[in-house]
């Protein structure tokens, strides 16, 4: 059986596992409608990056072969430091053929806030060229003080750039990190952030792993319906301190996905250890 016959196997197969025939064999029924299409899980490339690097169509045909069905890339130019600079080599139209071979599909990549200042149009060109219909804003590269005013005009540089990203039919997105969840007197930096991006020109990539600080991903899909565009997936046990397989943490997906539909989230990716990735997916397509 080949690997992308097995990935859509097992997506077939785990579905049946206790519950009713669907309709959809995709997507998990609960409370009475669709919460959950596998369509939409894929995985972030960042903690896999270096066996990527070494052999690009082999991880890719692996990470389908456990169930994944997109990928959601780092911008080769902006992580060039990072190690990614050997994939620019590579056009995004080659790069998004190896991609459909494997049996995935690309429609999100990060790209950090110098390359959106500085080579644009060269990133707009290559998202075409992948397929990408959505630009993540990694992190502003703020100082660790920065103030919320430091924050609402990164938020204003962005929406700029928002503008020209839908110009190209391309949505803008900006991703969390723990920084946004700290506080200037009673004032969370996140609800700052909210208060300045054009909910139109910016949506929101909600990372999961917050919950570890306290804050559930569902109360702010729920406090900013519409707002999101994707999230990254992980799960957090307080009893070990420590990240684990989704499903075995505190987080309660199955209010998570409720929740996400609420907030306009249209994808989902699960950034975890490698060694997280298989039983995460086991998770997810089993979920009733």
């Amino acid at each position: 059986m080949t690997n992308i016959s097995r990935r859509n196997f097992i997506k077939g197969a785990g579905l049946l596992l206790g519950t009713p025939v669907f309709a959809n064999f995709t997507s998990l029924n609960l409370f009475g409608g669709k919460i959950l299409d596998l369509n939409t899980i894929g995985f972030q490339v960042w903690t896999i990056r270096k066996k990527l690097i070494e052999n690009f169509g082999g991880t890719l045909l692996e990470m389908a072969g456990m169930g994944y069905s997109q990928v959601e890339m780092c911008s080769p130019l902006g992580y060039t430091p990072s190690g990614f600079g050997p994939l620019n080599k590579m056009s995004g139209t080659e790069m998004r053929k190896i991609i459909e071979d494997a049996g995935l599909i690309c429609r999100s990549s990060h790209f950090t806030m110098s390359e959106l200042r500085e080579h644009l149009d060269n990133r707009i060109e290559w998202s075409g060229q992948m397929g990408i219909t959505q630009m993540i804003n990694s992190s502003f590269g703020l100082p660790e003080d920065a103030s919320i005013d430091d924050y609402r005009r990164a938020a204003n540089e962005l929406n700029i750039i928002g503008e020209k990203t839908r110009a190209a039919g391309i949505q803008t997105g900006y991703h969390n990190h723990n920084m946004e969840f700290k506080k200037e007197g009673d004032k969370l930096i996140y609800n700052a952030l909210m208060e300045e991006f054009d909910p139109e020109l910016v949506k929101m990539q909600f990372q999961v792993a917050v919950v570890r600080l306290g804050y559930r991903a569902s109360d702010f899909f729920r406090k900013y319906p519409g707002r999101f565009i994707s999230a990254h997936l992980s799960d957090w046990s307080p009893e070990k301190k420590t990240t684990v397989p989704i499903g075995s943490g505190i987080v309660n997906w199955k209010d998570f996905f409720e929740a996400a539909k609420i907030g306009g989230v249209k994808n989902f990716f699960v950034e975890m250890a490698p060694e997280f990735f298989q039983p995460s997916m086991e998770y997810l397509t089993s979920l009733h």
